[in-house]
């Protein structure tokens, strides 16, 4: 039997939900779709997500959201990510006593999907902040879930360093269905299948607006970089949207992958 995943890039911003909920449900009816997981870190405003962002995503088709550096910037979603049977996650390796969970179950009609969100290294800001060892952290998770039945596991790697996305998907290839980089919004040209199974992005990409800087207003970013203004960031909301993510078809006997590619949409 066979598993349609389909993993969408940072949903950035209220241009990110529109063109979720714009585009999601028609890529899911003409490719069949089975399960649908969003990298929602960036949902509200950019930062975090609120159950009110939640619940439309849930409501546009997105079955399951990961987490990244900004999962924990709004109190209000701590209770889902500290319910099991609530389909958001925050990264997994944070230290000991963070608020929320790293990996869940989704249950579906084929059977269970292990979901699993990791933080690699953020620059900037965030560049100080304690994570633990993702290694260590990912080789402690699948050896307790081990003994669990599920048909696929999707990790999702949220990290700034090509180099670290990489060595972590051959690192899990063959462990798991798929490994899938975020956090950049800019989608790389290298999906694949890795050698012993694991299907492998660096970057998936962003759904939000295409003509700005990583969702955020272009002259926003020019006036800080050019001219030392401390500006916060400013979300644009003009011009035709994007909608990225990667479609994983995984053989349910064996939980690895098949086929996968890029999918890429444009829309005003």
């Amino acid at each position: 039997m066979k598993m349609k995943i389909l993993y969408l890039g940072d949903v950035m911003a209220e241009p990110g939900i529109l063109v979720v909920e714009k585009t999601l449900p028609k890529i899911k009816k003409s490719m069949d779709i089975d399960f649908v997981i969003a990298q929602a870190e960036n949902v509200s405003n950019g930062k975090g997500v609120i159950p009110e962002d939640y619940d439309r995503l849930r409501l546009a088709g997105v079955d399951f959201c990961t987490g990244g550096n900004w999962s924990l910037n709004e109190p209000s979603i701590v209770k889902y990510l500290e319910d099991p049977d609530e389909p958001i996650i925050r990264p997994a390796n944070y230290p000991d006593g963070t608020p929320g969970l790293g990996y869940k179950y989704a249950k579906t009609s084929l059977g269970n999907v292990l979901v699993i969100s990791i933080l690699g290294n953020i620059v900037g800001k965030d560049a100080a902040k304690p994570v633990n060892n993702p290694l260590k952290v990912i080789d402690d998770i699948l050896e307790a879930e081990a003994k669990f039945s599920k048909i696929a596991t999707v990790v999702n790697f949220h990290g700034d360093y090509s180099s670290e996305k990489l060595v972590f998907g051959y690192y899990l290839d063959g462990r798991v269905s798929a490994v899938i980089g975020d956090h950049w919004h800019i989608p790389t040209a290298d999906a694949r299948i890795l050698p012993k199974g694991t299907a492998h992005i660096t970057d998936v990409g962003m759904c939000g607006t295409i003509h700005s800087s990583l969702g955020v207003k272009a002259n926003t970013i020019i006036e800080r970089w050019r001219n030392g203004k401390v500006l916060k960031n400013d979300i644009e909301t003009e011009g035709p949207l994007q909608f990225n993510a990667l479609f994983v078809e995984v053989n349910t006997n064996t939980g690895l992958s098949l086929t996968t590619k890029l999918i890429q949409k444009t829309t005003n």
